[in-house]
């Protein structure tokens, strides 16, 4: 991943005017204001939670010109994903749908032992190992060290590199072309859109194909108020009108889009180079038809929907109110970067919630950032016995349910928190 910088203009009197990474166009418009709070994935140590915590700005803005949804460059790309908290190979859910992604670019792109497949921001080597259990050809292009050294560890070959115009031509001078590109949860990533996408276009073989999917997909952040997706190493949220229009500033066409129900609801798209000429599939028409009937290409869709969020952060104080009267036990399962945009935009803090657990060993045994949680293993729940677990990874919500059933077994009961609050 390349991300490079933000555009920002000072104004006469001082005041920041912020211009959409894309088109350029001035954006004056709030999609969703945050308030302040620290980095999503800056997660503490035990020794570091008395100190002082940066926290920065987390405001959304929509352009009105091309409808995309960001936010500004509060923190540079470097600071946040040299040394990453997020490991992808934990989830079962996710593998098994990794796995499966795999297998059906295989055999619908006829992969073989000539072909070449490189992933960006290939994190812990979770998708390549699936091509390279097959004898094709891959390469990782990962930012954080820690991660990449994690991936080659597991012999998925890494070069520690965040991608941009400059590391695609000099991948290709070493005649490193890619028959599939692979971006999955990468472009919300990136700051300098234009760049990225230059880059894309000069690594991709003349007949190759770049798949890109991410999780937060416009349609679904808002009709399902997604809103604890938005934190600061996502940059940019989505539409498929949109993304049509930045590919095909790049000479990229956009071939294929699949809906998925992964994370939430993501957005998979096929595209290649304009000159291949390929017949676009009726389902991008389609999709992006439902976004305009839905509303995203209407200003006040976006204007909106921080009511909504308000609405939402006011009903899950009600539930903590209630569960303090009661004098109930309030604990959590995941230590997500999403859930920490929830807490901290709520103001649930440690004295509401005394732990949460995560399965990652690479987050046990520190603290959430801002609101101090400690973050334990998984059969810490079950030697506390709490009377609700709000699962915080909710987009993993019944993979999670299935792992702690045994939570009914004292009467325990689960918490949802998105799209509205729901105990079960």
């Amino acid at each position: 991943m390349h991300y490079g910088i933000a555009i920002k203009l000072i104004g006469k009197f001082g005041t920041k005017i912020m211009k959409c990474r894309f088109c350029k166009n001035q954006l004056t418009d709030i999609f969703l204001n945050l308030g302040y709070t620290p980095l999503a994935n800056s997660y503490l140590k035990k020794t570091e939670i008395e100190k002082p915590e940066l926290s920065f700005p987390l405001c959304a803005y929509v352009c009105k010109k091309c409808f995309l949804v960001q936010i500004d460059e509060e923190e540079k790309p470097e600071n946040i994903f040299t040394n990453y908290a997020y490991f992808s190979s934990y989830s079962k859910t996710w593998l098994k749908h990794i796995e499966a992604f795999s297998e059906g670019i295989i055999h619908r792109f006829q992969l073989d032992e000539e072909s070449n497949v490189i992933e960006i921001a290939s994190n812990d080597g979770y998708l390549l190992k699936n091509f390279k259990k097959r004898n094709i050809p891959i390469l990782g292009i990962e930012p954080a060290s820690n991660v990449a050294k994690f991936a080659r560890k597991k012999g998925i070959p890494t070069i520690e590199k965040f991608f941009s115009h400059k590391t695609a031509t000099e991948l290709v001078k070493k005649d490193q072309l890619a028959d599939i590109l692979i971006a999955i949860n990468v472009l919300p990533h990136v700051p300098n859109l234009n760049d990225f996408l230059k880059g894309v276009k000069k690594i991709l073989k003349p007949d190759g194909t770049v798949i890109i999917q991410f999780s937060a997909y416009l349609l679904k952040l808002i009709s399902q108020r997604e809103f604890d997706t938005i934190y600061h190493e996502h940059y940019s949220y989505f539409s498929l009108f949109t993304l049509n229009k930045i590919f095909s500033r790049h000479g990229l066409n956009i071939f294929d889009v699949e809906e998925l129900s992964i994370h939430g609801g993501s957005l998979r798209i096929y595209a290649t180079h304009e000159q291949q000429k390929l017949i676009p599939s009726k389902k991008i028409q389609k999709l992006i038809a439902k976004e305009k009937k839905l509303g995203l290409r209407d200003i006040t869709t976006y204007t909106n929907f921080n009511e909504k969020v308000i609405s939402l952060k006011l009903d899950l104080w009600k539930f903590f109110i209630n569960v303090q009267k009661q004098g109930k036990k309030v604990v959590c399962y995941g230590a997500p970067a999403k859930g920490n945009t929830l807490l901290n935009y709520c103001g649930i803090k440690n004295d509401l919630i005394e732990f949460t657990v995560d399965i990652s060993p690479h987050k046990q045994g520190l603290y959430l950032p801002g609101t101090h949680i400690p973050i334990h293993e998984p059969k810490f729940i079950r030697k506390n016995k709490p009377d609700y677990v709000m699962i915080l990874a909710w987009n993993l919500k019944e993979e999670i349910m299935e792992q702690m059933n045994f939570i009914r077994e004292w009467g325990g009961k689960f918490v949802i928190p998105i799209p509205n609050v729901r105990v079960i």
